[in-house]
C-alpha cells in the first residue's frame, strides 16, 4: 500500500535505517521479524519482507536462514554500501510466455533503456503455462528483484498474484495485454485500431465475406478482444452486417501439432464453400497456417481466397505468398516498459498509466482486390 506518494516498504526500510545509524539497532543485533513489522506498521507479511530484502541489498543487514534478519558489522558496512553499486545492480525481470527469436526487440527495446541507467535485465520463459508464470512471479518477487515486465499468457489468469505484487507496491508492468479493471500500467500495441485496419483494407478491396479466425477464445486476451472490436467496427462503419458463423474460434483445439494443417485444410474448403473471400487471422502464425492449408486444399491464394494476419513476423514476408498483415513495434513496447518500471522504482512517477504503441498496415501479395476503387 501507499502512503501518500510513498510505498510503505519504503518507509518501513528508511525507519530501519535511521535506527541502526542512531545506533538502536547495533552490530549483530537481530532486527524485528517480518511479522513483528507487519504489526508495528499494520502491512502484509510481504510487505514489510520486502523492506528487509532491501536492506540486505543495500549491505546494512545479513540474513541467517531460519532465524531473521541481523545488523551487518559496522566496519563491514561502509565497504559493503559502497560496493553495491558493482555488484547489487538492481535486477529487472522480464517473464516471457514463448522462448522463440521472433520476438527479441521486446527484449532488445527494454535492455537499451535499462542498461545505460544500471539496470540489468533478467528474461524468464512460461512456455503459456500460467502456473508456471505464478511461480516466477512469486520467485522473482521474493528474491528482492527490483521490478517485473510481464508478458501474461492471458489476460484472465494469474489476476490475483499480479495485483497484490501492485499492492504491495511492487514495480510491475505488463506488455502485449492488459487487466481489465484493474489498475496494472501497461504497454500495448493500438490492437483495435490494427483490427481496424486489416478489416477496412479487405472492405476497401472489395470483401465483403470476411471470417475472423482465432487460435484460442476471443476472451482469453486482451489483445484479441480489440483486434475483433476493430474488426467489428470496421464492419459496422462500411455498414456490413456481421455474421456471427464468420467468427471461428479455437481452431487448433484439441488437435496435435502435427494435425494442424490437416484440420485447418477442412475449415478453409468449407469456408471457401461458404463464399468466404478473406480471412482477417488473429495472429502472423495462424495465418501462415492458413497459407499451409490453401495449398494442401489447392485453394490459391490470393485469387480464391485472401489472408491478412497481424504481427509483421519476420518471416511472413517471405512466405510461400508473402503475407499482408499489421506490423507491431515489439522494441518501443519493451522500451517504454522498462521506462515506465525505472519510473516507478525511482520514484519518478507512480501513477497509473497505459501507453497504446501505434501499429501500421504492411501490404503484400496475400489480398486480392475484387473490384476497382472508385
Amino acid at each position: 500500500m501507499m502512503q501518500g506518494s510513498k510505498p510503505l516498504y519504503l518507509r518501513i526500510m528508511e525507519d530501519l535505517q535511521q535506527q541502526i545509524k542512531d545506533g538502536v539497532y547495533r552490530d549483530n543485533d537481530k532486527l524485528p521479524t517480518e511479522i513483528d513489522l507487519a504489526n508495528q506498521y499494520g502491512v502484509s507479511r510481504i510487505t514489510s519482507k520486502r523492506a528487509l530484502i532491501e536492506l540486505e541489498k543495500q549491505g546494512l543487514v545479513y540474513r541467517k536462514r531460519g532465524s531473521g534478519s541481523y545488523v551487518r558489522n559496522h566496519e563491514d558496512t561502509a565497504g559493503m554500501v559502497k560496493a553495491s553499486a558493482s555488484f547489487r545492480t538492481p535486477i529487472i525481470s522480464m517473464i516471457l510466455p514463448w522462448s522463440s527469436t521472433g520476438r527479441l526487440d521486446y527484449i532488445q527495446g527494454a535492455n537499451d533503456y535499462l542498461d545505460p541507467r544500471g539496470y540489468f535485465l533478467s528474461i524468464h520463459i512460461s512456455n503459456w503455462n500460467v502456473e508456471k508464470e505464478k511461480e516466477l512471479l512469486l520467485k522473482m518477487y521474493n528474491s528482492g528483484h527490483s521490478g517485473i515486465i510481464l508478458y501474461p499468457s492471458s489476460s484472465s489468469h494469474n489476476i490475483a498474484t499480479v495485483n497484490t505484487l501492485f499492492m504491495n507496491d511492487f514495480p510491475i508492468v505488463l506488455i502485449d495485454q492488459h487487466y481489465e479493471g484493474f489498475p496494472i500500467s501497461n504497454v500495448v500495441s493500438d490492437n483495435k485500431t490494427g483490427g481496424y485496419m486489416a478489416a477496412d483494407h479487405l472492405i476497401r478491396k472489395g470483401h465483403t465475406r470476411i471470417a475472423f479466425l482465432t487460435a484460442i477464445e476471443v476472451d482469453l486476451r486482451s489483445t484479441i478482444r480489440e483486434r475483433f472490436i476493430g474488426y467489428c467496427s470496421a464492419h459496422k462503419d462500411h455498414r456490413i452486417p456481421i455474421q456471427s458463423d464468420f467468427i471461428v474460434s479455437e481452431v487448433y483445439k484439441g488437435i496435435a501439432d502435427e494435425e494442424r494443417i490437416a484440420k485447418l485444410t477442412t475449415l478453409v474448403e468449407e469456408l471457401v464453400e461458404q463464399n468466404i473471400t478473406a480471412i482477417q487471422a488473429e495472429h502472423d502464425d495462424l495465418a501462415i497456417d492458413l497459407l499451409k492449408a490453401c495449398h494442401h486444399a489447392g485453394i490459391s491464394v490470393p485469387e480464391q481466397l485472401s489472408i491478412v494476419g497481424f504481427d509483421n513476423e519476420e518471416n511472413v514476408g517471405y512466405a510461400q505468398v508473402p503475407l499482408t498483415t499489421v506490423a507491431q513495434n515489439y522494441y518501443e513496447i519493451g522500451q517504454n516498459a522498462a521506462s515506465f518500471i525505472v519510473d516507478f522504482i525511482e520514484k519518478k512517477n507512480m501513477d497509473f498509466r497505459q501507453k497504446l504503441i501505434p501499429v501500421n498496415l504492411v501490404e503484400r501479395d496475400s489480398v486480392k482486390e475484387l473490384v476497382e476503387e472508385e
